[in-house]
């Protein structure tokens, strides 16, 4: 895949998916009005743990029950009334962003959700340990995801048929899940690593959920994103948090946008601060690019343009002020790549 390949053109800013607020109507009238080129499809924590990232992932999970405990969202023997409302909440956000779209549909559209191993260091099995301690769970979980992400985007190309879709897989965790960080029930021990193998396996049955069609990127906001091993599963592009990105990664980085891959940098803080200009904003992507040696003309058709993360913790002001100056910091780049 080479930048010309990219679904999207020149200059684009998107958000990475959170938002502040519980209104889906007004999320999907900011996200369209203001990100122009590539809108998401808004998550909004504020409603409760039945909106949040891991729930909204639930409400996408296929025979596989799971209902909301005091220590979180469980696997269970059949469904419960929070995994309805989870899919009750995911469908009004479908529902207003139809309706928002109507007059205009976008031509590319940003889904998100949870990857497998972020799933699975959050979820509990009815013993009370993470699923990730069980093979057999991750295996099932991983399944039921592809299969709900694909029902999900066949539910969305019926309602945006003239709309395609990037699907991206949020993985914050997966670091952590890989260093043999996720604590065990007790508190006393952490959870064995799984196998580089399996990682990049159960990753590339769920970026698969789309099709052939459905161009794919996996989220990593920690400061030590698995790169060579996103891009191994199949990822076709990266969104991570350039203020936190090292020249350690810049081989990893290099190879990725050589082999075509496109890269979603964050550079507009994530929660209510005093936002720089734009050049300001660009600085780590500028530096970037001169530390990799590519030409400067490759770098706004590569590039999009993103808060550091998820906008739910900001003020609504904040969070449309925040995506603002995403697309001002994308047009600044095309206009001035270095």
């Amino acid at each position: 895949m080479s930048a010309a390949d990219k679904p999207w053109g020149p200059g684009t800013a998107t958000g990475v998916g959170s938002l502040p607020g519980t209104d889906p109507v007004e999320a999907a009238k900011l996200v369209l009005g203001v990100l122009t080129d590539l809108p998401f499809l808004p998550e909004l924590p504020g409603r409760g743990a039945i909106a949040d990232l891991t729930g909204r992932t639930c409400a996408l999970l296929v025979d596989l029950p799971v209902d909301l405990q005091p220590g979180g969202w469980r696997l269970v023997e059949r469904p419960g009334r929070d995994q309805r409302r989870a899919h009750d909440a995911l469908s009004r956000d479908l529902d207003a962003l139809e309706e928002a779209a109507a007059t205009a549909p976008p031509a590319l559209l940003k889904l998100q959700s949870a990857g497998p191993w972020t799933l699975a260091a959050s979820l509990e099995l009815r013993g009370l340990e993470r699923a990730l301690s069980d093979h057999g769970a991750v295996r099932e979980l991983t399944a039921s995801l592809a299969l709900g992400l694909a029902d999900h985007v066949a539910d969305l190309r019926a309602r945006l048929p003239q709309t395609t879709f990037l699907l991206q897989l949020d993985e914050p965790t997966l670091p952590a899940v890989l260093a043999a960080r996720i604590p065990t029930s007790s508190g006393f021990a952490t959870l064995r690593s799984p196998q580089p193998q399996l990682v990049r396996e159960h990753l590339r049955t769920v970026l698969a959920a789309g099709g052939d069609d459905v161009q794919t990127v996996v989220h990593c906001c920690a400061a030590d994103p698995p790169l060579r091993l996103l891009l191994q599963a199949g990822a076709q592009h990266l969104s991570l948090d350039a203020t936190r990105l090292h020249e350690r990664d810049d081989d990893a980085l290099g190879e990725a946008v050589e082999a075509g891959a496109g890269l979603l940098l964050g550079v507009v803080p994530a929660t209510d601060a005093p936002l720089a200009c734009a050049d300001e904003l660009l600085r780590p992507v500028r530096a970037l690019w001169r530390r990799l040696g590519l030409a400067p003309d490759t770098l706004a058709r590569t590039v999009v343009i993103t808060p550091t993360c998820g906008l739910a913790g900001a003020t609504p002001a904040y969070a449309r002020q925040g995506l603002e100056a995403c697309v001002r910091a994308a047009e600044a780049l095309e206009a001035e790549p270095q």
